[in-house]
């Protein structure tokens, strides 16, 4: 008879038996385990602005889109977790599908880059990487895959610079700081981030990972380590486990007076959604966002909860937004399911990035002129399985309605809502973007 627990002396003693044959086994197997690597791809720097290298990734093929691909990863991370290793490389699986793919790898923080500011990092870093592949492919916009903080980073980018953007992809990217189930967010609320910037100076890498693993304290802390024991007898898993931990713990310190803005403007101001966004003295105005978008999204997500990213699609200005979602933690997008030992990029998240792709949404709607402003499926075979497509809205090229400038800047949705106007039969609308002053 088993007791509240449900558990009993003979399922005790089975329990017992493979621990003591899987710690028996890890005796054999841990002396063989060496140190682990990252990067499964061959990549050559090609742009340099001090610490900021931009790096293009050397396939086994030479790419055949004509449009380059830049990844903006976040900076609280090392940007190799799109390489992480042979079977879970997002960005092999990118090259595999043809992608002319690029990362910009931020470097490690020091003393000297205590006052770098948002301005440096989006119009300075990330427009001198875009510029350089502009100038190189000869195109006048390229392709922007932003990811966590640094798809909030492209999101201001796609605003101030739109005509150099050509689409735009943001995975587990926040875009309202201020959701109910954002823990993160409740503890930055009330931060004198002035006080703590001025005491430490850089942000410690270390301190920032407290933080984020006290977010799940007894699943990170303690959960992960006692479940190593059952994987003792597979090296491959063992090294899996070591290659994410150093990863995990391979964290730069953060620039002082660039954590400051983000932190005010973002989480404590949620300025994507109410407004008072500046880099470098210029607004950020998400409606000026009028390239396709593909916004995708974990459903499990800790750190970036799904609420807090759907909410980009009632503030971009763009007439072909699609949001997919997967089932996941905030890192599966680029490894799968990591403990679960998911098929990871390989199988589910590359075909999400390059099959389903903004601009094939664009042109596969306008194989159809008759398409109303609705949602509009893909084709069955465009559909990756597993995800779940959730919104896309496109109007059909025949409709041409007046565009009308609207006075003042106005973010969130109230200045998306001004944006848009509807024309013609209930239910075709469109959107607008309205002349943006120059004011560099």
């Amino acid at each position: 008879m088993n007791g509240p627990l449900n558990f009993s002396a003979e399922t005790l003693a089975q329990e017992a038996t493979t621990l003591t044959q899987k710690l028996s086994a890890g005796l054999h197997t841990l002396p063989e385990v060496e140190d682990v690597h990252y990067g499964a791809t061959q990549k050559q720097e090609v742009w340099r602005d001090g610490k900021v290298v931009l790096y293009r990734f050397i396939g086994e093929k030479a790419p055949t889109a004509k449009v380059p691909l830049l990844i903006v990863y976040a900076l609280v991370n090392r940007p190799y977790m799109v390489d992480l290793q042979h079977d879970r490389s997002l960005v092999k699986g990118l090259l595999a599908q043809g992608e002319d793919v690029y990362v910009i790898d931020w470097g490690y923080p020091d003393r000297s880059d205590r006052f770098l500011e948002l301005d440096d990092y989006i119009n300075r870093f990330i427009d001198g990487a875009v510029d350089h592949l502009r100038d190189s492919s000869n195109r006048d916009a390229i392709n922007v895959l932003g990811i966590c903080q640094g798809g909030a980073f492209s999101l201001c980018y796609a605003s101030l610079h739109p005509e150099k953007v050509k689409n735009l992809i943001t995975m587990v990217t926040p875009v309202d700081f201020h959701t109910p189930d954002n823990m993160l967010s409740h503890w930055t609320r009330e931060l004198d981030v002035d006080l703590f910037v001025d005491a430490l100076g850089n942000v410690p890498a270390d301190m920032m990972n407290a933080c984020y693993l006290m977010l799940k304290p007894f699943r990170l802390n303690l959960q992960k380590y006692v479940g190593l024991v059952d994987i003792l007898d597979d090296k491959r898993a063992i090294e899996d486990f070591l290659r994410m931990e150093k990863w995990i713990f391979d964290s730069p310190d953060l620039a002082g007076e660039a954590f400051k803005q983000f932190i005010t403007q973002f989480y404590q101001r949620n300025g994507f959604i109410k407004g008072g966004i500046e880099i470098g003295g210029e607004a950020v105005d998400l409606g000026f966002v009028d390239m396709p978008v593909l916004n995708i999204y974990a459903e499990q997500d800790h750190l970036v909860p799904p609420d807090a990213s759907r909410a980009l699609k009632d503030v971009v200005g763009t007439a072909d937004y699609t949001e997919l979602s997967f089932k996941g933690g905030h890192i599966c997008h680029t490894v799968g399911a990591g403990e679960a030992r998911d098929p990871g990029p390989d199988g589910r998240a590359v075909r999400l990035v390059m099959r389903v792709p903004a601009q094939r949404h664009l042109a596969w709607a306008r194989r159809s002129p008759q398409a109303p402003a609705a949602q509009v499926r893909l084709p069955a075979e465009e559909e990756p399985r597993g995800y779940r497509r959730t919104v896309h809205r496109t109007r059909g090229e025949q409709e041409q309605p007046q565009r009308t400038c609207l006075p003042s800047a106005v973010s969130g949705p109230a200045g998306a809502a001004r944006r848009r106007l509807v024309h013609g039969q209930a239910g075709d609308a469109a959107r607008f973007r309205r002349a943006r002053p120059v004011t560099r």
